[in-house]
């Protein structure tokens, strides 16, 4: 190695005593570029990727929460906030804001609504954001997945979420949003999944949901609110894969939702008043995964055709006015109490007849509970 470095050095000395005046000036300029690119390629390649309209943004988000700046210390104007949320490879603009299990106190700022090239926006179980969901989110107009859950967020839905054209799918379970469903967001275009689920809703299910525009809807979860009423009978003219409206006050005819004809593989109308005969319904042998009609005032028979539901795994029939012969035998194992039909001994299975000293039917391959936690996927089952 030293000999290698005598040789340069050697012909570097040689180099430069055969070289005119004007050839050693032109290359010392030479070099003097080279040495000022090299010491430029650092903070070429360290430049701030954040859009600064961002950074201020995503700043003023954090200021506007009274522990921000506790919970948040990352979130400084020194650093690229593209380091800390995803970008866009193009543009350099936020498309990711997802914020998930934070305790940040206060109510949503406007401030959100200045992301604007969000594709994804995620506040999720957050229990001390409260308020309403500000206008300013109308200003997304790029994004697809649209979550607020898991919150103290009150008030209304608001109508005006209609016009985010572009989401894919609408999240605002698990909060305390309160007053009817506004009919506006059966215009979204794309929407796959609704999930309106645990919250304080009231009113009817809007007629509109009968004629969502989405023609990919797969998903529509309304349960464990205070909606009342009947289903729109509309509604049983879209093909949904999961419909599920449990623990309401809902009442009426649930038939519609289903036929032989459509690809569901879950139904859920749980702990209602629903009131029809099962045993003029079809099912859906195809596709069906879980059933639940516990709960309920439905009577009639049980229809045989169940049985050829080969993709069943789950199901509730429990607490209704059902009665006739027991379709066996199943494919899974199915938990009957015995002699427990509602019209046991009432050979004309009036569904007018009152409880006295027979039992609802109990028939369940899954049980009971309520042990959901709130997570569903809008998928087709495979």
């Amino acid at each position: 190695m030293h000999l290698l470095k005598l040789h340069i050095q050697k012909r570097l000395t040689l180099h430069f005593k055969s070289t005119s005046p004007l050839q050693l000036l032109s290359y010392s300029l030479d070099m003097s570029w080279l040495l000022l690119i090299f010491l430029m390629a650092p903070a070429v390649l360290m430049a701030e990727r954040c859009h600064p309209n961002d950074k201020a943004a995503i700043l003023k988000f954090k200021n506007s929460f009274s522990n921000g700046r506790e919970l948040l210390p990352m979130w400084t104007p020194d650093r690229d906030c593209c380091d800390i949320f995803d970008c866009d490879e193009a543009t350099n603009r936020i498309i990711d804001f997802s914020l998930t299990y934070s305790n940040l106190a206060g109510t949503i700022p406007d401030s959100i609504g200045n992301l604007t090239y969000l594709k994804t926006l995620r506040l999720h179980k957050m229990p001390f954001l409260i308020g309403e969901i500000p206008l300013a989110v109308t200003r997304l107009k790029y994004v697809t997945f649209f979550d607020i859950s898991w919150t103290n967020v009150s008030g209304r839905v608001p109508s005006f979420l209609s016009k985010l054209q572009s989401v894919m799918i609408l999240d605002l379970s698990f909060n305390n949003l309160s007053g009817p469903i506004p009919s506006s967001l059966a215009t979204l275009p794309n929407m796959i999944g609704l999930d309106l689920s645990r919250n304080r809703l009231d009113g009817s299910i809007p007629e509109s949901f009968g004629h969502i525009a989405s023609p990919a809807l797969q998903g529509l979860v309304l349960s464990h609110n205070m909606l009342s009423g009947e289903i729109p009978t509309s509604l049983g003219k879209m093909k949904i894969y999961r419909i599920d409206v449990s623990r309401n006050n809902l009442s009426g005819d649930a038939s519609m939702l289903f036929g032989s004809s459509k690809n569901t593989t879950v139904i859920d109308i749980s702990r209602n008043n629903f009131d029809f005969d099962l045993s003029r319904v079809s099912f859906m042998v195809d596709t069906l995964v879980t059933l639940d009609i516990s709960h309920n005032k439905i009577y009639g028979e049980i229809p045989s055709q169940i049985l050829e539901a080969y993709m069943l795994q789950s199901l509730n029939v429990s607490y209704n006015r059902l009665c006739g012969t027991i379709p066996s035998p199943w494919k899974l194992k199915l938990a009957i109490e015995a002699a427990a039909w509602w019209c046991r001994g009432h050979a004309n299975g009036d569904k007018d007849h009152g409880y006295d000293d027979v039992s609802p039917v109990l028939a369940s391959l899954e049980g009971d509970g309520d042990d959901d936690d709130g997570d569903y996927d809008f998928a087709p089952a495979a």
